[in-house]
């Protein structure tokens, strides 16, 4: 786990500067600024066009993971395999461009009552999406060939620094709220253009004759598993996409506002996580290239371990310190500490669930992943039309929550009974009870400052010193003592010097 290690280091300082920037903009900027209605329609627009680039990528990304390690040998083979899943993309563009065309009557009929703003803005979903198909396309390659640096620090610090930028101008009066909007949807080119230039200078793109070598048998190949395969990408996408959706037709854009950023918070908290993932997760294919079960079920526990270890205690420094937090916010938003509770509980075992996955999608047996989608989608879908009348969003996210359980449950169950792997250790045990303990414990002490800021401070290092205090004192995770003991051993070094 060393070259992980080294490597999420690196991506996770990236994502927490594009944290900080993103609590900025969306925890303080928009709030100040933006009224929730506006809120609702930015993230609204932004959550459907990102939709629209997970279903018009028809899989690509998926492919480019699978079968990208039997290229690693040719150049000319490799550029083959990406440009033609470029054309692929393109093809899903102009399909999924013409049924948003086509969905704008329904789009009307749905929304014009409580979100009439989603409907003069709908069209800006294709744009946003096209600009995030090729980004998420040029981003797994460059992961596949172990290239991770610049695509973050593209989308999560120079995206949302020029978000910042936006904002300002806005506050300023400089510009309206509609031309604020236009450059807030193009500024997402940014990423995608340079993403593209960058691989143009690495000749990982190059249009030529050779480039176009890939025969009909392996086109078929990768056509096949991409339509099948996708369906898992899309999966927790399009329910966090749905509840947004269809808090918008029930409750309108206002309660949408409040729901997504909340939401964007609960994402936030997997910053390690994604950071972990993003560099462990090329080597599955890699594994089942070479049958390499062993190196894969050690990985799988690894990662489930760390992931795990990183969930529950993301968990605890926000839920301890929920009142201060939310305290900063207006009071319509106190309603989201219910949301991220729910929200939370499913979140923290998808990231328990670590690989379950990319070794599901990956392996021969992918095509059985679309019916546990469709549970997924059904599921949510069903449960949301009773509970969102009642409960607004936090009956979103209780079916959200709960549905995430079941789903990453059900695939972990999948892959064990298939291929004699799971992420299960008896430690793990110990994680959970140290988990309950620390919580039970710190929810029971009085406030101990006036000043919420000093309290969340103070609540942060209670929780550090207890949770991962115990995890690492008692030899928990081994990985984590290592870390601690390789970063001391580079520190005192640094000092000697």
């Amino acid at each position: 786990m060393g070259l992980i290690q080294k490597d999420a280091l690196r991506t996770m300082i990236i994502n927490y500067l594009g944290l900080l920037l993103g609590y900025l903009n969306k925890g303080i900027l928009f709030v100040m600024i933006l009224s929730t209605d506006k809120i609702g329609l930015l993230n609204l627009v932004l959550s459907v066009g990102l939709l629209f680039a997970q279903f018009s990528n028809l899989g690509a990304i998926n492919a480019i993971a699978k079968f990208l390690p039997f290229f690693r040998e040719s150049r000319d083979q490799k550029q083959s395999f990406l440009i033609f899943n470029l054309f692929f993309v393109v093809g899903g563009i102009l399909l999924f461009s013409a049924i948003a065309v086509l969905l704008q009557g329904p789009i009307i009929h749905f929304y014009s009552e409580k979100s009439k703003l989603f409907v003069d803005y709908y069209y800006w979903i294709i744009p946003i999406g096209i600009a995030n198909v090729f980004f998420l396309v040029f981003e797994s390659y460059l992961k596949a060939i172990f290239k991770n640096v610049l695509a973050v620090f593209l989308y999560e610090f120079v995206l949302r620094i020029s978000v910042t930028v936006l904002l300002l101008l806005l506050a300023f009066e400089q510009i309206d709220f509609n031309f604020f909007f236009i450059l807030h949807c193009m500024v997402y080119f940014i990423p995608s253009v340079i993403l593209l230039i960058y691989l143009f200078r690495l000749d990982e793109i190059r249009f030529n004759k050779s480039t176009f070598r890939l025969s009909k048998k392996f086109r078929r190949i990768i056509f096949s598993f991409s339509l099948f395969s996708y369906s898992n990408t899309l999966g927790s996408l399009i329910v966090l996409t749905m509840d947004a959706l269809m808090i918008a037709y029930f409750r309108g854009l206002s309660e949408t506002g409040v729901y997504t950023t909340v939401l964007y918070l609960t994402s936030a908290l997997q910053i390690p996580y994604k950071s972990l993932f993003r560099v462990a997760s090329p080597l599955v294919p890699q594994y089942w290239k070479e049958r390499n079960m062993d190196k894969m079920q050690d990985l799988y526990r690894k990662m489930s371990s760390i992931s795990g270890i990183i969930a529950l205690y993301m968990f605890l420094l926000v839920w301890i310190s929920r009142n201060e937090l939310f305290s900063y916010l207006p009071p319509e938003y106190m309603p989201g500490i219910w949301v991220f509770l729910f929200l939370m509980i499913g979140r923290v075992f998808d990231m328990y669930s670590g690989l379950n996955g990319m070794i599901f999608v990956t392996s021969k047996k992918y095509k059985y992943d679309i019916f546990f989608t469709l549970f997924l989608l059904v599921g949510v879908f069903s449960v949301n039309c009773w509970l969102i009348p009642v409960y607004g969003m936090v009956g979103a996210a209780i079916s959200t929550g709960m549905a995430l359980v079941v789903y990453n449950a059900g695939r972990m169950l999948f892959v064990l009974f298939a291929y004699k792997i799971h992420p299960f250790q008896w430690t793990h045990l110990w994680f959970f009870i140290s988990f309950v303990l620390v919580l039970g414990l710190l929810e029971l002490l009085p406030t101990i400052t006036p000043y919420p800021i000093a309290e969340v401070l103070l609540n942060s290092v209670f929780v550090t010193v207890l949770f991962l205090g115990s995890i690492y004192f008692l030899h928990l995770e081994p990985e984590i003592n290592a870390y601690v003991k390789n970063g001391s051993d580079f520190l005192r070094k640094k000092l000697k010097k």
